[in-house]
Formats: C-alpha cells, sequence, structure tokens
C-alpha cells in the first residue's frame, strides 16, 4: 500500500523500489509474484499512485491483479485502536486481498511458466549473438 503526496507516489517509497535489485543472476527478485495495488491519502480519493504502482508492477514483471483500492481521507477510516471502521472503502480493502488470495492459489506452482523469458536464458547460458 502507497501513500500519495501532491498527486504521486511519495519519493521515499519510489526509493524503495529503485533500490531493489533488477536481477539475481539472469531473473528479477519480483519477477512472476503477484501485486495488489492499494493507495491512501490524506484528501479526496484519487487512483494516482495506484496507477503509478501498477506501472512499476508491469515493470518489475509482477502479475498485477485487476482489483484495486484507494482510501480517501485516512485520517477519518480508523478508530482509536487503530482498527479500520466498517465502510465502503474497508469492504474495498477485504475485496482487493480476497482476490489477492485467489490470483496466489490460481499462480501458485506455475512460476517457471511467469519467469521463462528468451532473454534472460541467453543471459543464462551464455548463447552466442548470432545463431
Amino acid at each position: 500500500m502507497a501513500a500519495e503526496m501532491h498527486g504521486a507516489v511519495m519519493g521515499v517509497f519510489k526509493n524503495q523500489i529503485d533500490w531493489l535489485p533488477l536481477s539475481d543472476g539472469s531473473v528479477r527478485s519480483t519477477q512472476g509474484r503477484t501485486l495488489a495495488v492499494m493507495q491512501v491519502s490524506g484528501g479526496s480519493q484519487s487512483f494516482s499512485a495506484v496507477n503509478t504502482l501498477r506501472l512499476l508492477g508491469r515493470w518489475m514483471r509482477m502479475v498485477t491483479i485487476p482489483n484495486q483500492s484507494s482510501v480517501p481521507k485516512v485520517y477519518e477510516q480508523f478508530d482509536e485502536a487503530g482498527r479500520m471502521l466498517a465502510s465502503p472503502p474497508y469492504d474495498r480493502v477485504v475485496e482487493v486481498l480476497e482476490e489477492l488470495v485467489r490470483f496466489n492459489w490460481l499462480l501458485r506452482d506455475r512460476s517457471d511458466h511467469l519467469v521463462d523469458r528468451y532473454s534472460e536464458r541467453k543471459e543464462a547460458f551464455k548463447l552466442p549473438e548470432k545463431l
């Protein structure tokens, strides 16, 4: 889940993504993993950070679930104990998490198919440039 500031993903959060290793051997560590995107904001509802996270997920070769959530006025959404109040945003968060679980079940034990790419096989085996 990302927080939005001035209509975009917060810089601290983006820096964390930028510092992820691009590859371990010839395979990206994020490749083939399932991604759910959600954001919180202090003001009105927006989907800027969610859209940015979707782009970053594709760049990291992740499977992004179709559902997403944006929680507006997050300061109004929690009780004194820190539990999210029953509300339409709460329902959306639950639906996103349920879909994340479903996609994980669907993709479980299929990562070999999701990470198998010609360019990475070529890099891993140092195939000649011309065959």
